[in-house]
Formats: C-alpha cells, structure tokens, sequence
C-alpha cells in the first residue's frame, strides 16, 4: 500500500559495522526516513550504536529487529556472504529491503531473493547510492538529452591500496573479499548505467593474491555498434577514481571518486561547456533512503532508477567474469 506524503519511513538498521554508522548517520539528511531501530548480534553493541546515533529501539539479534511492526523497512550492512540470508529474513518479515551491494555473492543466490520479494509483492533495492548521487544524476539528464551524441565509450576505475591483513573482509575469501565485489561493482554498475547491463562480449585480466582473491584486474566489455567500456579495480593498488564518457559530440567527466563523486563536467567538442558542482553537507547515503521511501509513498516494489532485473544483470556478469578466472568463493558449486 502506498504510504501518505508526509510519512517518514520508520528505519530498522541490520548491523554495526562501518557502513551501517555511515547510513545512519546521513540518515539525519533525509527528508522522508528516520533511524528507529538497530539490530546487531549482541545487546552491547546495539545499545552502543543506538546511543551513538540516537535511535530510540536496539535489539541483541536481527530476528527481533525485522519483527518489530514499527519498522517499515530494513538496511542490511552486513559482509556480502550475509544479504541472502539476512534479506530473506527481513522480507519474509514483511518489510521493505535496502541490502548493500554487491546484493549477493552470486546471481543464483540474487534470483533467489528477488523471486521471493517479487511473489509477497515486497519492496527490494540493492543499495548502489552512487546510482542516486546527484552528479551521477546529472551525467543521466546529460546523456538523455543528446549533449555529447551517441555515447560510445565508458572509463572508469576504481582502487585503493589496503593494508595487508589476510583476516580482513577485503582479502579474506571466507567473507567475500577481492576487489571484484568490493570496488568492480561502481565501475561495472557505472557502465551499467550509461551503456546498459548486457554487454555482448566480456574479456578481463586479473591478478589473483596470496589469500586466494582478486587484487586487481581490468574489463573490457564490448556492446556492439561501436560502444565498449573500459573497467578497472583494485585493493591493493591505488588508481585514478575518475569516470568518463566519450560521445560522438563530447564528453563527460566524473570528478572525484567513482564511489562518491561531487562534480562533473561536460565537454562539448573539446571545450568545457558546463560544470556541475554539489556542495551538500549529507556524505550521499540519504539519497538512496530518499528513493525507498519515495518507491514506497508510491506503492512501488523496486526502484525505476536501479531495477531488480539490471541487479542481477550485473551479478550475472560478475559470475561471468570470475568464471573467466576460476575463482570461486567458499560454498560455492
């Protein structure tokens, strides 16, 4: 049932980790959800983040958490191994699911889920926030209104060099780890979003670590009628984090990081032609919060801007890509 204007959606808040504490933070900023409850493994450190952020309601176990009737929709921040399960539980509770990406490990795991929020007609999102900034906005209105032409090339990296800790969620394969999931998905979903998530042809290179993950690598997806995008991640290797779109008429530069850009620039043949500059106070999570809670005032089940269907494309050639390497994650046929 589609929600009054003026409701604030009630938010439940699965996990303590550092994203978590990010998303309930810009919480703060946005004009329609509000932070009411957190659930974590222990009373501790539930009682320890919700007295950090001021939410009223903390429960030691997320079952509590996805029952409680006050919540009317969930953000799941766990490790990726844990949305499959910790989605199925929150929807099979009846709420509204905003889980982190990459959604799942896998694209078997990310049908599974959509089926199932698709059936009890509840609302799904994968939690891609850079999708939903407002420079990437711009690049959107930019390319729908033929400033740089026909759209023929996307470049975008991502990369970071992280500390060596064979333990921890980045290179541990136990919990997902490798550059592919952590870093891969905002290019890859960047290209996603200018070129479509069906390339016809996928070819990569990658450089598999001592702990058994992908510490970096490059794609090149080809679409066919002369457009292709050029992709590259890394975790123990620092890049550049800009993206650009070449068109026949111009070109558009993502300024910044990928993950969280706050400007852009649009070139038309060669010359600068208009900038685009964000100034908020809010980090960027708010901006996904506001379009749940926009999809749910409207009696939506998933959001028009990052469909269901594009998710599990996108996981679909994640699977592709890591088959091209043999790299499978623990659990995994």
């Amino acid at each position: 049932m589609p929600m009054d204007n003026a409701y604030k959606v009630k938010w439940g808040i699965l996990s303590t980790g550092w994203i978590a504490h990010q998303f309930a933070t810009d919480l703060a900023h946005a004009s329609n959800g509000i932070a009411y409850a957190v659930g974590s493994r222990t009373q501790e450190s539930a009682d320890e983040f919700a007295k950090n952020h001021g939410i009223p309601v903390a429960y030691a176990t997320y079952e509590e958490l996805v029952n409680d009737p006050e919540v009317d929709a969930i953000y799941i921040g766990t490790p990726h191994p844990f949305h499959k399960e910790n989605a199925l539980l929150a929807l099979r509770a009846g709420k509204a699911v905003l889980c982190e990406k990459p959604f799942t490990v896998n694209s078997g795991e990310l049908e599974e889920v959509v089926a199932y929020a698709r059936e009890h007609k509840l609302f799904l999102m994968e939690a891609m926030w850079s999708r939903y900034i407002p420079a990437n906005v711009k690049v959107r209105e930019w390319i729908a209104a033929g400033k740089i032409g026909d759209v023929r090339l996307v470049q975008a990296d991502l990369g970071f060099r992280a500390d060596w800790n064979p333990e921890s969620r980045l290179l541990n394969p136990a919990l997902g780890g490798g550059a592919l999931l952590d870093v891969g998905i905002y290019p890859i979903s960047f290209a996603s979003m200018v070129l479509g998530p069906h390339p016809e042809s996928v070819s990569s290179t990658v450089h598999i670590g001592e702990t058994g993950v992908d510490e970096h690598f490059s794609l090149l997806l080809s679409y066919g009628g002369g457009k292709s995008a050029s992709l590259n991640g890394g975790i123990r290797l620092k890049l550049l984090e800009e993206a650009h779109v070449f068109g026949t008429e111009g070109h558009i530069i993502v300024k910044g990081t990928l993950v969280n850009p706050r400007a852009a620039e649009l070139y038309i043949g060669g010359e600068l032609a208009e900038t685009f500059e964000d100034d908020r106070a809010s980090v960027g999570y708010s901006f996904e919060a506001e379009e749940v809670g926009r999809c749910l005032q409207a009696g939506l089940t998933e959001s028009p801007v990052m469909t269901l269907d594009e998710s599990v494309a996108i996981l679909k050639l994640l699977d592709q890509v890591r088959a091209q390497w043999g790299l499978k994650y623990p659990g995994e046929q």
